[in-house]
């Protein structure tokens, strides 16, 4: 008698469906150990600006001052920061361009407050944040 396909064997095991935690952990173990090609849409560092920020200017309410959108998924996240006008003190790097700033540059920073930002530290030269949108 012929095979029939419709016909189900009850006694074989069913397929089982992969385990997505080990597939998971393949794929890193790939990636690990160089097997895998990089994400084609992965950043380079530098190109992110600041521990990998995306910065948006949201506003400009005054010459001195802006209105940024500060996302990090490593660091912090805010979505209307309150940056001011000000001179560096010490040497940095401008969150936005990855410029070195030197201290007594024109820079932008943001503004004190309750608790302290997780960014505070940041800086963004004026020249970068002052520059008309292209």
């Amino acid at each position: 008698m012929p095979a029939d396909s419709n016909v189900i064997d009850r006694g074989a095991p069913a397929p089982r469906a992969a385990d997505p935690w080990q597939q998971a952990l393949r794929l890193l173990s790939a990636r690990a150990e160089g097997l895998a090609p990089p994400c084609a849409n992965a950043a380079p560092r530098a190109a992110r600006g600041y521990y990998g920020a995306l910065i948006s200017v949201i506003d400009r309410p005054g010459p001195g001052t802006a209105t940024l959108a500060w996302r990090d998924a490593t660091h912090c996240r805010y979505g209307d920061q309150e940056w001011d006008a000000a001179t560096a003190r010490a040497a940095g790097v401008c969150a936005m361009s990855g410029q070195a700033i030197a201290p007594g540059d024109a820079i932008y920073k943001p503004r004190p407050c309750r608790p302290r930002p997780r960014n505070a530290d940041a800086m963004i030269l004026a020249t970068v944040l002052d520059a008309p949108a292209r």
